[in-house]
Parts: structure tokens; C-alpha cells; sequence
């Protein structure tokens, strides 16, 4: 090994081109003035534990062929290493740097460790390839810039403070970024393709934007003090070769994880998939903004068997929580549809119908306040679906609501009010016909009495009492009888027809049923028109 230990080199120093095949250690060495190691091999372990530089410290080219430390270590002036190559591991912890640190086009094979470090000045790593990196629990006076950097592993940040306005790439991790924890004192734009990012508690007091594709997103208990903005960009930044990426080749593969803890007034998002989204445990959920393209998971298709008998999913959006619910209480109903997540369902954890309804009614609401009327209408049918099955067979409630679920979908399904409508219209003529009309039209017959001196003659006027035919009751002119009969009724009108005693209450029920049909009918359509 060779030993340049609490070394003092109180003049210029210069090791350029020098090749070190053996280990050598720095530590505790102290460079009063600049030092150059440009070029320079190091082909064992380099040891520069403590070291101060107070001077420019240049390691411009150098080639570090096994591991480096520079923990503890103090750079008063710029330190640069850019073109530097890292073949393995390479420690900053601890590490304090007093001007602009670079690391412009290195390649560090192995893991970059910079815990609890202090940047002064700016930090730039524009189109570095690191192997993983982190920089947990540092603090950073400046400006970071990422640009065209590629981490093949995980990049974390957790803890770590941003005093000034932050640009992070556009940057590539074929792992996941780990922002938990942190805090963003000013703006920031965080340019991100990656497998994951991790928000998880951090606190953003400047505006923040979130441009990421082939990501994974949770916002865990992040707390947005001004309005924020996740959408998916970056289209121009080519995907490196061997980067294994989720979701790719599907524009909207920006997946948001969690809302849990969020304040979602403070919250755009554009061009977004939440089919997996956890929005229980946001506030302001009716303040939520969507736009671009954004989709959440839709009910299974095809017909099931339920009880033996046969049903199909109502299309529409459904969030997570309701999905994770039916699941867990109805088992097979949605087994056809997998998970995306690969996270266990646990019971307890899973929020009820009535709070899944509160849910959808807050979204409900964001899209009216858009104008979207195909979204609101989709939140609104969740909502009664839920409240539906928020309460019990022996509430009066319940049993309306399933009413209003099975005639027309809760106002929303025209096909089956329309449906119903038909059911109940020929149900009426065949029962018209059956013991509602009569057999002949009833005729009228006058009797009167003549006084025995003459004078004035008194007449009564009386019809026979309607009587059911006993054979030939479904006939041809029946039909259009009870047909006219019928058409009244949806239009609650009387037919002027004679009826029997069981016609007369046909009627009756008629001119109450298909109107209310009509009508749901009309609601439904109505909403399709409007939208």
C-alpha cells in the first residue's frame, strides 16, 4: 500500500497520468492548494477518508478500478469528475462540499453512496450512468441536475432537503426513485422514466411537476402547499439499452398507487392510469383536477353465474377500493379480472360501502365541477352501488334502492327501463285481454212507466254489467283494444274503453307502472344526450 496519510501538501500537487496499482490512502491528507489526479489509475483500493481539499480539486478522467472513499471529506472549492470512470463501489458519506461538485459524463459501475452529505454549491451528474446510487439525508443549498442520467439500480433521496428551485432530469432509473421523506423548499420539476417513485411523506412547499412515464407512483401522506402537477411526458428521452421499464409502450403507464393522506386540492393529474389508486384517505377528493387521458379499471366482461343465474357486469369505471371490497366479500366475482398489484388484500383494511360511496360522491363531484358528464355519471352509478350494499335487507332503503337498481340502473341504464316498459306493456294486453275486456261492448236499454192519466214519462237509463268472454279472448280486434288500452296508460291517460271490474284495476296499475318506466327511461336517455 502506498501511505500518503495527514499528508499536508501545502503547494500545488499534481498525480496526473500517475498509475497506482497497488492500494493507496489519502486519509486525513490536506491539500492546501489545487490538486490534479486527471487521468490517473488507480488499480487498487483509494482511501481519502477525511481528506480536506481547499483548494480546486480536479479528477477529471480518472480511472478507479476498485473501491473508493471519500468519506468525511471537505471540499472547499469545485471538485470535478467528470469523464471519471467507477468500476466499483464509490462513499462521499458524510462528505461536505463547499462549491459545485460534477460528475459530468462518469460511469460509476457500482453503488454511489453520498448519505448526510452537504452540497454548497450546484451538483450536476448530466449524463452519468450509475450502477445505484444514494443520497439520503443530504442537503443540497443549489441546483441538482441529473440531465440525461441513466441509475440501472435504485436512486434514493429519502430524508434529503432542497433549499432552491430543483430541475431533476430528465434522468432514467431502472429501479425506483425514492423521494420519502423529503423536503422541497422551492419549485420543483422532477423529469423521471423509471420503474417507481416513492413520495411517501415528503413535503413540497413550492409548486411541484412531475413529469414521468413507465412509472409507479405513491403520494403516501405527501403534503402539496401549492398546486402541483403529475402528468406523463418525456416522450423524447430514448429508453437506454437493457433498462427494463413497466408498462411500456402504454401512453398513460403513468400508474398512481396512493392518494392515501393527500391533499387533493392541490392536485393535477394529466394523462394517468389509476386503475390501482388508492383514493380512501385523501382530502378534498372533490377538488381533484383530471385531465388528458386517464382511465380507471373497468368490471369484468362477459356473463357469470351468481345463485345459477346468469348476470353481466354493468360497464363503467370502478376504483380500487370497490374492487378490493368485492373481492374480499363476493369472492369469485371478480376473480377473472387479476390483480395488477401483487399486494395482499387485507380485510380489515379495506374500507366499507359507506365509505367508498363518500368516495365516489367526492369524485362525482370533481367531474361536474369539469363538466365531464360520462365521468360523473359512472362515479354517481358507484356511489348508489355502494350505498346499496351499505345497508341491510331490513332497511326500507335497501329495498328501494335495489328497486331503482334492477328497473333502470339508478336512472342511468335507458336499455333497461325501456326494457321493463316493454315487459310491463305486453303484460298488460295480455292480461286485458285475458280478463279485462269484455266479451261484447255493453248496450244500453231504457225503461219507463206511463202514468195511467198520462203526463209526463220517467225513463232509466242502465248498461249491463261487463262480462269476460269465455272463449276467444286473444283475438285480433282484442288485441288492438287492449293495445289502445295500454298506450294510454303509458301516457297517463284514460282510454275511455270498456272494461271490467279486474280491467279497471289493470288499467289502474298501468297508468301508475308505465309512466314511472317512461319516465326513468326519458332520465336516462336525457343523461346520454347531455353528455
Amino acid at each position: 500500500m502506498q501511505d500518503f496519510t495527514r499528508i499536508t501538501f501545502a503547494d500545488f500537487a499534481s498525480f496526473s497520468r500517475a498509475i497506482f496499482s497497488e492500494n493507496v490512502d489519502f486519509s486525513g491528507a490536506i491539500f492546501e492548494s489545487t490538486v490534479k489526479f486527471t487521468e490517473t489509475r488507480f488499480g487498487g483500493q483509494a482511501f481519502f477518508e477525511g481528506a480536506t481539499f481547499n483548494r480546486k480539486a480536479d479528477f477529471r478522467g480518472v480511472d478507479f478500478r476498485n473501491t473508493t472513499v471519500f468519506r468525511l471529506c471537505r471540499f472547499a472549492s469545485s471538485l470535478r469528475f467528470t469523464d471519471a470512470t467507477f468500476a466499483s463501489n464509490a462513499y462521499f458519506s458524510n462528505a461536505t462540499f463547499n462549491n459545485a461538485a460534477t460528475f459530468d459524463r462518469s460511469r460509476i459501475q457500482g453503488s454511489l453512496v453520498v448519505d448526510s452529505a452537504e452540497f454548497a454549491g450546484e451538483v450536476e451528474f448530466t449524463r452519468t450512468t450509475i450502477g445505484e446510487a444514494t443520497f439520503t439525508k443530504s442537503e443540497f443549498a443549489r441546483g441538482v441536475r441529473f440531465d440525461r442520467a441513466n441509475v440501472h439500480g435504485n436512486l434514493s433521496f429519502g430524508g434529503a432537503t432542497f433549499h432552491n428551485h430543483l430541475h431533476l432530469g430528465p434522468l432514467t432509473c431502472g429501479g425506483e426513485v425514492n423521494f420519502s421523506y423529503c423536503m422541497f423548499l422551492s419549485t420543483s420539476v422532477i423529469d423521471s422514466m423509471a420503474k417507481h417513485i416513492n413520495c411517501l411523506h415528503a413535503k413540497f412547499e413550492g409548486a411541484l411537476t412531475l413529469r414521468i412515464r413507465y412509472a409507479t407512483l405513491a403520494l403516501d401522506h405527501a403534503v402539496l402547499m401549492q398546486p402541483s402537477t403529475v402528468t406523463s411526458n418525456l416522450a423524447d428521452v430514448p429508453r437506454p439499452p437493457g433498462t427494463e421499464l413497466a408498462g411500456e409502450g402504454d401512453p398513460t403507464a403513468v400508474s398512481i398507487t396512493s392518494l392515501d393522506g393527500v391533499d387533493a386540492s392541490m392536485l393535477l393529474l394529466s394523462s394517468v392510469d389509476l386503475t390501482t389508486c388508492k383514493f380512501s384517505g385523501s382530502h378534498h377528493l372533490d377538488q381533484l383536477r383530471l385531465e388528458g387521458r386517464w382511465r380507471l379499471s373497468v368490471p369484468p366482461s362477459g356473463f357469470r353465474l351468481r345463485r345459477g343465474i346468469p348476470q353481466r357486469w354493468t360497464k363503467r369505471q370502478v376504483i380500487f377500493e370497490e374492487r378490493q371490497w368485492r373481492r374480499w366479500r363476493f369472492q369469485a366475482e371478480f376473480s377473472s379480472q387479476p390483480s395488477t398489484t401483487g399486494i395482499p388484500v387485507f380485510p380489515d383494511l379495506i374500507p366499507g360501502p359507506s365509505v367508498i360511496a363518500t368516495t365516489y360522491r367526492q369524485l362525482r363531484k370533481s367531474r361536474e365541477d369539469a363538466k365531464d358528464e360520462p365521468g360523473a355519471a359512472d362515479f354517481y352509478y358507484g356511489e348508489m352501488e355502494m350505498r346499496r350494499h351499505s345497508k341491510g335487507w331490513r332497511t326500507a332503503e335497501r329495498w328501494l334502492l335495489q328497486l331503482y337498481w334492477l328497473l333502470s340502473g339508478y336512472g342511468l341504464r335507458a336499455s333497461r327501463a325501456l326494457g321493463w316498459l316493454a315487459l310491463a306493456m305486453m303484460t298488460t294486453i295480455l292480461l286485458l285481454m285475458g280478463f279485462g275486456m269484455p266479451q261484447d261492448a255493453p248496450k244500453q236499454e231504457a225503461t219507463g212507466t206511463v202514468p195511467p192519466g198520462g203526463g209526463k214519462v220517467t225513463f232509466e237509463i242502465d248498461k249491463d254489467n261487463p262480462q269476460n268472454p269465455t272463449h276467444e279472448r286473444f283475438t285480433t280486434k282484442r288485441f288492438e283494444k287492449a293495445l289502445s288500452v295500454t298506450l294510454n296508460s303509458v301516457v297517463f291517460r284514460s282510454s275511455g274503453q270498456d272494461l271490467t271490474t279486474a280491467g279497471g284495476y289493470i288499467e289502474m296499475a298501468s297508468r301508475f307502472s308505465e309512466p314511472v318506466l317512461l319516465g326513468l327511461a326519458a332520465l336516462a336517455i336525457r343523461g346520454r344526450v347531455k353528455r
